[in-house]
């Protein structure tokens, strides 16, 4: 019998690569995914850049001095900082300040109360724990159906905030005193695009509606984007923090899964269940035998597997069991040209990484085949 349990050791995204496309909190997103044992390929899709005299930042001013908000989320000291002097600069200064001291004031962390009351305003309450999650799980047990809340962005306070206030009925208005801007290198970006088109990464990870924006908007500049879309479609599991971050997505025909709490946690939770499930698991030779997107688990153990050898397995469990020809496992070889020597070489590599050469027999003048279990045979043969 082979083991059907994976090592927990190994992690549930073992031999998985996921693409990290933000700016903000990549560090922490990335090292959760690690943990589990993603390999993780970052490439920021945007940068948050300042706002001078911006347009949108003045009329999120004037629309919060013609009509208050319940409560007001100042989530940066120098977001918020920038805010007060660019209102003075139009000479909103202290009707915005008037404002302000009318609601209830939300100051995330030290620093933010600092900025709050060096402008002479008290906050109500500030988190001891500097997280926006505190701050958010306050409001939604406070209540928000029906309630105005002005958000102090910077950049993405956290990703699926904003998703969060609105799905539980409250009124959002975004104070946007930052702009998200193209990378200025945009090397990683293209990499990663081009890692989606040849299926090199098995889910791709969004936390704001702008970096998915922004991806899909380079991809089409480089004339990619079909190949892309098809990918998101059929191969790369594109997960969103939450609805609005998918939007963009969503409009090119894109479907994705998002957690139901609208946070960094639950999205990597979520990858833990759905990218084991979308992996191949056969019978061979008396072990269990998980194709994943870099690596194969062997009764549970990781084997990283080169890229020739995992186009090889991957050729040969489209039918498991069934001869694969030589000339069809070349033409599954990138860049192999037309010599069958080729994949000799690639098969006996892939042979070694498994550990386990019975699971692949060569079968003579015809090519390869998986050695698929007895009891599962009837199952595989109408594949």
């Amino acid at each position: 019998m082979y083991d059907t349990q994976q090592h927990p050791e190994q992690g549930p995204l073992a031999g998985f690569t996921v693409g990290v496309t933000a700016a903000r909190r990549a560090d922490e997103l990335g090292a959760l995914l690690q943990r589990r044992g993603a390999t993780v390929l970052h490439a920021p899709a945007l940068r948050i850049v300042p706002l001078a005299d911006d347009g949108e930042l003045l009329a999120a001013t004037k629309e919060i001095i013609d009509q208050a908000p319940d409560v007001v989320v100042a989530t940066t000291a120098i977001g918020f900082r920038g805010w007060i002097e660019a209102a003075d600069g139009w000479g909103l200064g202290e009707q915005l300040l008037g404002r302000l001291r009318g609601v209830e004031l939300l100051a995330r962390g030290p620093k933010v109360k600092g900025a709050v009351r060096a402008a002479g305003l008290t906050e109500e309450w500030s988190p001891s724990s500097e997280s926006m999650a505190e701050v958010l799980d306050r409001l939604l047990e406070e209540g928000v159906d029906g309630r105005r809340i002005a958000v102090q962005l910077h950049g993405e306070p956290l990703p699926g905030f904003v998703e969060a206030l609105r799905a539980a009925g409250a009124e959002v208005v975004l104070v946007p005193v930052y702009r998200w801007m193209p990378p200025e290198d945009i090397g990683p970006v293209d990499r990663l695009l081009d890692a989606i088109a040849a299926r090199g990464v098995d889910a791709l990870t969004f936390t704001s509606a702008p970096a998915a924006a922004s991806l899909l908007s380079r991809a089409e500049e480089r004339g990619l984007l079909g190949e892309v879309l098809v990918a998101l479609g059929h191969d790369v599991l594109p997960a969103c923090v939450g609805p609005v971050t998918a939007l963009p997505l969503q409009a090119r025909g894109v479907d994705t899964v998002q957690p139901e709490r609208f946070r960094l946690g639950p999205l990597v939770q979520l990858l833990c269940q759905e990218l084991p499930k979308r992996a191949r698991a056969l019978p061979i030779a008396g072990h269990r035998v998980e194709i994943r997107g870099h690596a194969v688990l062997v009764d549970g153990e990781l084997k990283p597997v080169p890229p020739a050898g995992m186009s090889l397995l991957r050729a040969l469990s489209r039918r498991p069991g069934w001869v694969v020809a030589r000339a069809e496992l070349l033409r599954a070889l990138p860049g192999a040209g037309r010599d069958e020597h080729a994949v000799e070489t690639a098969m006996a590599r892939l042979r070694t990484a498994l550990g386990a050469p019975k699971l692949i027999q060569t079968v003579v003048k015809r090519g390869y085949r998986l050695a698929l279990d007895p009891a599962a045979d009837a199952k595989y043969a109408d594949v």
